[in-house]
C-alpha cells in the first residue's frame, strides 16, 4: 500500500469511528476519483499519435475516440478505470498487422476526454454509440474495469458474437471488495459506503445487478467469451475471472499467465497469442448462421 493510500485509509477509518456515513462519502468520492489522469507512455506514443481521433457524445458530454486500420473486421477496445485506450497500444499493433480496424475511446474524466465524473453507464452508452456508427464488432475487448463494462455492454445489446476480458471481473462486487480491502473500510462504513453507491448511481441493486451483473446474468449462449488473467494480479485476483469462465461453460476460454500483473498483461506475448487466436476463430453465432444459410432451400 502506497504512502498516500495508508494516509487515506487511515482517515476514513478515524472518521468512520464518528460517522460510518461521512467516512463512505470520503470512501465514495476516492472510489470514483480518477486523478491523476494516466500519461501516455512513451513506447504507445506512436500508436497514440497515429490514431484517427474523433468525437462522440456520451450522456450529454464529449468524448475523444480512436480509430486505427481500414480492415472490414471490427474490434473494439474499452479500457479501465483511471486509464486510457493508449494502453492498448500493443494489442492495436498486432490486431491491425492481422487485418483488423481497431476502435477505441477514453471515457469521461479519463485520458484527454473532458469531465470529472464518470461511471458503468458511460462506458456502456460509449460501446452503443459506437456499435452504431462503426460496428457491429466482430470483438470486443476489455481491461480490468473495461471488461466488467464490456460484457454489460453486450448484455444491453451491443452486437458481437466475441468478447475478450483481461484483468476483469463479472460483477462490480469484484471492485468493491478490491477497495474495502485496500483502504480496510470497516463493516459500518464498507455497508453505507454501498448504499450511498447505489444512491449515485440512481438506482436500486436489484436494478443494478440486473444490467451490470454477468455472473447473474451471463452473456447469451450464442456470445463466445475469452478471460484472461495473471495469477500475480494484486490489484484483482485471478479468482473473479476464474468465477466468470465457470458460469459461462460451454462458451468460454480461460487463460491464466504468470508475472505480468494487473497491466502489463496488456504488453504480455502469452495474452497477445491468447487474443489474436481467439479473434482470428469463427464464432458461436457466426457457425449458427453459416450452418443455417448452408441449409437454406436454393432457388434455381
Amino acid at each position: 500500500m502506497s504512502r498516500s493510500i495508508s494516509i487515506a485509509a487511515a482517515g476514513i477509518r478515524a472518521v468512520g469511528a464518528v460517522s460510518p456515513s461521512l467516512a463512505a462519502r470520503i470512501a465514495l468520492a476516492a472510489f470514483f476519483s480518477t486523478s491523476p489522469r494516466m500519461a501516455v507512455r512513451d513506447d504507445d506514443r506512436h500508436t497514440h499519435d497515429s490514431a484517427r481521433r474523433g468525437e462522440i457524445e456520451v450522456r450529454g458530454r464529449r468524448i475523444t475516440t480512436y480509430a486505427w486500420g481500414s480492415g472490414t473486421r471490427a474490434v473494439l477496445l474499452m479500457h479501465g478505470w483511471n486509464a486510457r485506450a493508449a494502453q492498448f497500444a500493443t494489442l492495436v499493433r498486432e490486431l491491425v498487422g492481422d487485418g483488423y480496424r481497431v476502435v477505441g475511446f477514453d471515457a469521461p474524466a479519463n485520458g484527454a476526454s473532458a469531465g470529472r465524473r464518470t461511471d458503468v453507464r458511460d462506458w456502456v452508452a460509449a460501446a452503443q454509440r459506437l456499435s452504431d456508427t462503426e460496428g457491429p464488432f466482430d470483438l470486443i475487448i476489455g481491461h480490468s474495469f473495461g471488461g466488467f463494462a464490456a460484457l454489460a455492454a453486450v448484455r444491453a445489446g451491443v452486437g458481437t458474437g466475441r468478447v475478450a476480458t483481461i484483468s476483469a471481473a463479472g460483477g462490480v462486487q469484484a471492485f468493491h471488495d478490491q477497495f474495502a480491502a485496500t483502504l480496510r473500510l470497516t463493516p459500518a462504513v464498507r455497508r453505507a459506503f454501498e448504499a450511498q453507491f447505489y444512491r449515485r448511481l440512481g438506482m436500486p441493486r436489484s436494478t443494478a445487478d440486473a444490467r451490470y451483473d454477468s455472473l447473474r446474468h451471463p452473456l447469451p449462449q450464442h456470445v463466445d467469451l475469452l478471460v484472461v488473467h495473471d495469477v500475480d494480479d494484486s490489484r484483482l485476483d485471478a479468482s473473479h475471472s476464474r468465477e466468470l469462465h465457470g458460469v459461462h461453460h460451454g462458451h468460454s476460454e480461460l487463460v491464466l499467465t504468470a508475472g505480468y500483473g494487473h497491466n502489463r498483461t496488456l504488453r504480455a506475448d502469452p495474452v497477445l497469442d491468447a487474443v489474436l487466436a481467439f479473434a482470428a476463430t469463427t464464432s458461436s453465432r457466426e457457425e449458427e448462421a453459416a450452418r443455417s444459410a448452408a441449409s437454406a432451400p436454393r432457388l434455381g
